[in-house]
């Protein structure tokens, strides 16, 4: 499972910051990680610079094994926040389809 972080010119992007969250991904999807190829992150701050309230966001798609990619998004007040709300959205949507998929197999 491929892991690729983009940030907008006003996050940081720092190497600490992306290893940090890839093992967060990692270690949250990682029962699904025979069914996921990719995982894309993308983090904005929605108003620039500025402090605001819930103005990060985060964006997570992931590709899945012979599936069209699917993608969630959420917004919380800081990064961390949005990368484990999007992080929780995304296992529940994947657990979703793979529960789909198993049960058309059976």
């Amino acid at each position: 499972m491929t892991i690729q972080i983009n940030t907008d010119k006003t996050i940081n992007g720092e190497k600490r910051n992306a290893d940090f969250f890839s093992s967060q991904i990692e270690e949250a999807l990682q029962r699904f990680e025979s069914h996921i190829t990719r995982v894309e992150v993308h983090l904005k701050d929605e108003n620039g610079k500025k402090d605001g309230f819930n103005d990060i966001s985060c964006l997570l798609e992931a590709r899945i094994e012979g599936r069209n990619p699917i993608a969630v998004s959420n917004q919380a007040d800081t990064m961390d926040q949005a990368v484990k709300g999007a992080i929780d959205k995304i296992k529940t949507a994947i657990e979703s389809i793979l529960g789909k998929i198993q049960k058309q197999n059976h």
